[in-house]
């Protein structure tokens, strides 16, 4: 049983890595794909392509998360690695402003249903004691891809590759992925069906939750920030120290994603040991996590030098490692296996949503000169608030299932 709940999750990493360098890729050859695509002809206009893949996402992540509690995990995450890999691969053939937007929407949709289907996956399979390490291990390849997303800036630098090739060797890569991956995936099943609540249980039983409602705020706060960080520090390093694209890409990703990999991993550790005798243990960790946001963002504001911006975003990665790799055990401690994919999609709805118009937004206010240190004040002051609602959360012992 313990082997192959770690095979499970060694099968999921790539997978996650996928997940996320597909995303990157995009914010990391900003420069060149709008030099090719000109209709593209402001920054609130890029938000907005960025944005479409947040909303679509977002709107369809607690139905990815219902059909995931209600049918095959496995076949959810396979499903979904195999048209989010189609739809890389169409990223490459876009001929315009429009045909980004709606190929971005609709790999927002089948994104969506990756990640709730995936982290239940692992739920039920890595009980209470190996729960946060499990997960962290997992969001590790979140990080990566987020990595390696940042070396594409060279890619599209590099004639004999270029943006459209990028893209299409990526969707290749991710649909012959899903073929072995479909054979070696295991369902554990979390529920027998007779136990299986009414269709209209799920949506009843999570609202009703006080704790979960609670759980959702505190998602939804500090991710704001973080997509911000993701999405627009390629550009913001290029402009404001004259770097170029693939320096600038690499340099806004690698660092504060080796340290989210250093968060999760020790973050998940600590975190399984703690709850052990303190069951907030996975919270106070979080919330932890969290207060790093506060000077991390302060400072990469007011950076007047990359060492510094890099520096302050490596305590962001610390800081969102302690975050982000114990958000899924914190719902465990909140509901049934049986409503916790569904639950992680509605968390998504809701941070994703937010992280949508921060992007927009974000654009919008650049074009408009607003200082960036004022910027991430904004966003610093929203991650300290996200602390105290952390701490009003009453968790259970694991609902293990």
């Amino acid at each position: 049983m313990s082997r192959t709940a770690w095979l499970m999750v060694a099968l999921l990493i790539p997978v996650a890595l996928l997940n996320y360098l597909d995303r990157q890729m995009l914010a990391a050859m900003k420069q060149s794909m709008v030099a090719e695509l000109p209709d593209i002809a402001t920054k609130a206009r890029w938000g907005l392509a960025l944005a479409a893949f947040k909303w679509t996402y977002a709107l369809c992540s607690p139905v990815g998360g219902f059909f995931a509690d209600r049918t095959s995990r496995r076949h959810v995450i396979c499903l979904s690695l195999f048209v989010w890999s189609a739809c890389t691969w169409a990223t490459g053939q876009v001929r315009g402003f429009e045909e980004l937007l709606w190929v971005r929407a609709l790999m927002g949709v089948s994104e969506a249903f990756y990640m709730p289907a995936a982290l239940a996956l692992i739920a039920d399979h890595h009980l209470g004691p190996t729960r946060s390490r499990a997960i962290g291990l997992h969001q590790m390849g979140v990080y990566l891809g987020v990595v390696a997303g940042g070396f594409a800036g060279y890619a599209a630098d590099t004639p004999d590759i270029g943006w459209r090739n990028a893209f299409g060797w990526c969707g290749l890569l991710g649909l012959a992925y899903a073929v072995p991956l479909f054979f070696c995936l295991r369902d554990r099943p979390a529920v027998t069906p007779d136990e299986k609540p009414p269709a209209s249980a799920p949506l009843r039983t999570l609202l009703a939750n006080r704790e979960f409602l609670l759980l959702i705020l505190y998602f939804t706060l500090p991710a704001m920030a973080a997509w911000i960080v993701r999405d627009w520090m390629p550009d913001i390093l290029r402009e404001r120290f004259s770097l170029g694209q693939g320096k600038a890409g690499v340099s806004a990703v690698l660092y504060w994603q080796l340290a989210a990999i250093v968060g999760a991993v020790l973050g998940g550790w600590i975190a399984d040991r703690w709850t052990r005798t303190q069951a907030r243990g996975r919270i106070f960790i979080s919330a932890i996590g969290t207060s790093l946001f506060l000077p991390a963002l302060f400072g990469v504001g007011n950076a007047t030098t990359l060492g510094v911006a890099v520096l302050c975003l490596a305590l962001f990665g610390l800081g969102w490692g302690f975050f982000d790799g114990n958000s899924m055990p914190i719902l465990c401690q909140l509901v049934g296996p049986e409503h916790r994919a569904t639950g992680y999609g509605l968390m998504n709805l809701a941070s994703i949503s937010c992280g949508g118009f921060a992007d927009w937004i974000f654009g919008a206010l650049r074009d408009h000169a607003i200082p960036l240190n004022g910027i991430f004040g904004v966003f610093a002051g929203i991650a300290l608030l996200s602390v105290f609602v952390a701490l009003c959360i009453r968790p259970r012992a694991d609902l293990s299932g």
